[in-house]
């Protein structure tokens, strides 16, 4: 494949019932005789589609088959998700002088849409990865982009963003780890709660208070796995989201050199929101692959499926049940890349259009999943169907980045303040 412009690196690189109705994890939906209707590719350039199908491709033979897999055993692939990163998925809006892609956000959000639909749950950890890795890229300076972003880009270390605590979630600005500074060092001393990668990955981003309450006084430190007094708590037990670790991550006395902090001193709060803008739109995309997969697993089983002498597809109760989630798809879809293209862009209402894009997408996304699971009946239960993890997996999208009510605060008060 000949280079895709700007991308340099990333140009180098089904389900369906049997007779016995079980699922074959490995024939990857998104590659069957996806309908025009619901086609992804639409108004993408050629470009796009060209690194959308090497998504789509990654996701059928590399993720699909280990799909289940990675969940029963809670696994966490980390030479899958390298193989991802040897394409240019491990930084795909970084910027290109520290081994990034360089790209859009709206071709960051093609191309988790495509890889989710080969596992949700490690394409959202690799989401994560890739913000923590913008993060630096964006507000590190010299020192710090070269130092952490090539290993971040190659997925030859792995990232952890750390803001929630166990009595701070919503309220982002209350968080109450505290660095004191002591010389050339951070002492850092608290805890964060509900952390993806924690206790595997390598590099921390981490929000923490070094001034007065609110989140003028928070500032944003990398801390390095190997960091005296960082420890960790145990493997949470999860629903879904099960490919990647989550811990709460621990710090006592923990010594952070002062080299380590981006921006400065009180930029942190500003530093986190800027992050979850963007991981906003990404989990959403991630939630438009998983509903995409499952709008096709749903057509599929509708057609095979058969009841009362003919088969599902025959009902037209559950015809406009099908025609109502494509519908549901594609305006997600629109209203996503409608996101990302703002926030590119730096418009003034780029944070609204991502807060809207988040809630909108995730609830709806999650209907159309779990329509697809009620419509397989018993067999959508069953674990031998993907229907029933991508449920499972999806649903932490309408908590995590910030919860759909905040969403709605959010919102409202951009509504209501602008004159």
């Amino acid at each position: 494949m000949a280079a895709l412009g700007p991308l340099g690196r990333i140009a180098r690189f089904g389900s369906s019932i049997c007779r016995n109705h079980r699922l074959i994890y490995n024939r990857s939906p998104q590659r069957r005789g996806i309908a025009s209707c619901i086609d992804p590719s639409h108004g993408l350039t050629d470009e796009q589609k060209e690194f959308q199908k090497v998504a789509f491709d990654f996701a059928t033979n590399e993720m699909a088959p280990h799909m289940a897999e990675w969940d029963q055993k809670e696994m966490f692939p980390v030479e899958t998700m390298r193989k991802a990163a040897e394409l240019g998925f491990g930084g795909i809006y970084v910027q290109p002088d520290v081994g990034g892609s360089g790209l859009s956000r709206l071709d960051t959000s093609v191309i988790f849409e495509a890889l989710s639909t080969g596992c949700v749950s490690t394409t959202a950890y690799i989401s994560i990865h890739n913000m923590c890795a913008w993060m630096i890229d964006t507000f590190g300076n010299a020192e710090q982009r070269e130092k952490f972003c090539p290993i971040l880009c190659s997925m030859e270390k792995f990232a952890s963003y750390c803001l929630t605590e166990p009595g701070s979630g919503s309220d982002a600005a209350s968080l109450l780890t505290t660095a004191q500074l002591k010389g050339d060092h951070y002492i850092l001393n608290g805890s964060k709660a509900f952390i993806s990668g924690g206790g595997d990955t390598d590099i921390y981003v981490v929000m923490c208070r070094t001034g007065g309450k609110g989140p003028k006084g928070i500032s944003c430190l990398v801390v390095e796995k190997e960091t005296p007094g960082l420890s960790f708590g145990k493997k949470e037990k999860k629903v879904g989201w099960n490919s990647q670790p989550t811990r709460a991550v621990i710090f006592e006395d923990c010594a952070v050199p002062v080299a380590n902090r981006l921006g400065a001193e009180g930029q942190g709060f500003g530093i986190a929101m800027r992050g979850l803008n963007g991981g906003r739109i990404n989990i959403a995309s991630c939630s438009l692959g998983a509903a995409h997969a499952c709008v096709q697993l749903a057509r599929d089983h509708l057609l095979v499926r058969k009841q009362f002498g003919e088969t599902l597809s025959n009902n037209q109760f559950l015809q406009f049940k099908l025609a109502e989630m494509a519908t549901r798809l594609v305006a997600s879809r629109l209203l996503v890349r409608e996101a990302a293209t703002a926030l590119q862009e730096n418009r003034s209402d780029a944070v609204s259009l991502c807060s809207m894009a988040k809630l909108f997408v995730t609830d709806e996304c999650f209907d159309i999943c779990n329509q697809a699971l009620q419509m397989h009946g018993g067999y959508g239960y069953l674990k031998d169907y993907a229907v029933q993890q991508f449920v499972r997996d999806i649903r932490v999208h309408q908590i995590l980045e910030g919860t759909n009510e905040v969403m709605r605060m959010i919102i409202s008060r951009n509504l209501l303040t602008e004159s």
